[in-house]
């Protein structure tokens, strides 16, 4: 089982990781011109989006990332619980944006990122957890624990 390197933390997205996260995810895709104001907007929009269990409330959007012993973002990803209809009303998790720094790249990091977002989705109810990817990662998440599972589609603007 691997283990988070010595000094390297997984915790929820904060607004001061800004800088890390843009640069991180530019890793996967294209990031845009996202200005910390914007940022910060997202980050507060995705902490009052709740799902409603009942009585309680859970947080829709689970952003998370992995920092190192100078609290520098290396990692970043989030699950979104979805509510449905299917499944009495079950819960889904969606992984979405995995991203390593280059440089932190081999070290296991997306994995542990992996396993800490399906867990968390799982505690918090859900019954699967889904992700979509390039067909050049289809090897890694299934050293995650994924499994190829129908086909994704998608219409763009």
């Amino acid at each position: 089982m691997p283990v988070l390197p010595q000094g390297y933390t997984i915790r929820r997205l904060e607004p001061q990781d800004y800088d890390g996260v843009v640069e991180t995810l530019k890793v996967l895709t294209v990031v845009g011109n996202v200005t910390r104001s914007q940022f910060e907007e997202t980050l507060n929009y995705w902490k009052e989006t709740t799902v409603k269990i009942g009585v309680h409330s859970i947080p829709a959007y689970n952003p998370h990332v992995i920092v190192d012993d100078s609290d520098r973002v290396v990692a970043t990803g989030t699950v979104f619980i979805e509510r449905k209809i299917i499944r009495d009303c079950g819960l889904v998790g969606h992984v979405e944006d995995i991203a390593v720094a280059k440089d932190q790249q081999g070290k296991q990091l997306g994995l542990l990122l992996i396993q800490h977002l399906t867990k968390l989705a799982h505690d918090q109810g859900a019954y699967k957890v889904i992700l979509d990817c390039d067909d050049k990662n289809v090897g890694f998440y299934e050293k995650c624990g994924y499994r190829r599972c129908g086909v994704e589609m998608d219409h763009r603007l």
